[in-house]
């Protein structure tokens, strides 16, 4: 094969369409900004202290072990016309077959003040700031006594934001008594525009959350929107100033902006439209997964979930493979297991399958997923050291 596939973007989709395609012996490059592939969805418990950083993340060269070439570089443009992807470091990359993964970028809508005022979970740096800079509230708090260094506003009752609450209220309180703190003095807040938290839960199960993280410690906000950031304060409708050390927005995420850029048809939030096969309804040279990709299945636009994009991966990778040699593609299924929502290291709530679940077996659950996730990846020796790093942390 003579065919150039580059893919860019090292998330969940992208990792499963490389390891598929190194199984298989096939070249390609995997640009990426960093040597690792980090888990998104375990960042909450990175800034939330559960486990250092490090583990949350997989050298690529442990996964891309055969035919691809791992590019380090920032990606910054697409070139549909020339067939060239864009780096920051080493130029124009051509290719005959693109698979773009990128992940997302966080989304403001609109709110004045949000981005240059808050903290946002986006990677692993960020979830090393989110934890320092909470450990600096707490040495500031020890220096002057402002009880606002102890106030965290987190923004957003997604999942992201509630996962990262119930991490923040595990840990903190050693935190606390090792400095000589009270954990009393601790205030947590999680503030949400809609209703309702978790929307993508039943009401039993959201009730469940609220009621845990209550009984932890945390005030939760809900019906409550915010209309202006400032530094150390949070502007709610109605007219209330909040005053906190820590901002923490959680509330949006969209697609990489490069897609518009590059011309491809995009949805309100930026991805990218795709066909059944993943393939660009603007250019049949390039297939999209993961955040990235506006794939619709019945109608209706696909969530922009790890789930899905680990789903995706393989189908990227065998209808690459399958235009190169002038085979039938095939459709893409997305089969939705369930949404798992974890609130601290023992407790937790979701979905299996239409079964709600909840407590303890809630938590060993999104343990289990993790584990899964590894095998689809790696195989049984990437499980196997990873499973030790992950599963027991808590």
């Amino acid at each position: 094969m003579t065919d150039r596939i580059v893919i860019i973007g090292a998330g969940y989709a992208g990792m499963m369409a490389a390891a598929a395609l190194d199984r298989e012996g096939v070249p390609f490059k995997l640009v990426n900004r960093h040597p690792y592939h980090y888990f998104t969805t375990l960042l909450h418990e990175a800034a939330g202290g559960r486990g250092a950083p490090a583990d949350y993340a997989v050298p690529i060269q442990e996964v891309v072990r055969r035919s691809g070439e791992l590019v380090i570089d920032e990606v910054t443009g697409i070139d549909r016309a020339s067939r060239t992807v864009r780096t920051a470091q080493q130029g124009e990359l051509p290719y005959d077959w693109l698979i773009i993964t990128l992940g997302w970028v966080p989304e403001y809508f609109g709110i004045p003040g949000m981005r240059e005022h808050s903290l946002v979970l986006t990677n692993l740096e960020t979830a090393r700031d989110i934890r320092a800079h909470i450990e600096s509230q707490l040495h500031q708090y020890l220096d002057d006594g402002d009880a606002r260094h102890l106030r965290i506003l987190v923004g957003g009752g997604g999942l992201t934001g509630v996962e990262l609450m119930g991490e923040l209220l595990d840990w903190l309180p050693g935190v606390c008594h090792t400095l000589g703190i009270s954990p009393a003095l601790l205030d947590l807040q999680l503030i949400e525009a809609m209703p309702q938290i978790l929307p993508q839960l039943s009401g039993a199960l959201r009730q469940e959350a609220v009621q845990v993280l209550s009984d932890k410690g945390a005030t939760l906000r809900t019906s409550m929107k915010i209309v202006k950031v400032e530094a150390g304060k949070l502007h709610v409708e109605g007219g209330e100033v909040i005053e906190a050390g820590t901002i923490i927005w959680t509330g949006g995420v969209r697609a990489n902006p490069l897609l518009e850029a590059a011309g491809f048809t995009c949805d309100r939030r930026g991805r990218a439209k795709v066909n059944e096969y993943l393939q660009s309804v603007d250019d049949e040279h390039v297939f999209i997964g993961g955040d990235a990709a506006w794939a619709e299945e019945n109608g209706r636009p696909l969530p922009p979930t790890a789930q899905a994009a680990t789903q995706m991966g393989p189908v990227l990778a065998h209808n690459v493979l399958a235009r190169m040699l002038g085979k039938p593609m095939q459709p893409f299924h997305y089969h939705n297991r369930g949404t798992l929502a974890s609130l601290g290291a023992d407790r937790g709530v979701g979905d299996m399958m239409g079964i709600g679940v909840r407590g303890a077996a809630a938590a060993l659950a999104k343990e289990a997923s993790k584990v899964k996730y590894l095998l689809e990846l790696g195989g049984l020796r990437l499980t196997a050291r990873k499973t030790k790093e992950i599963v027991t942390l808590a």
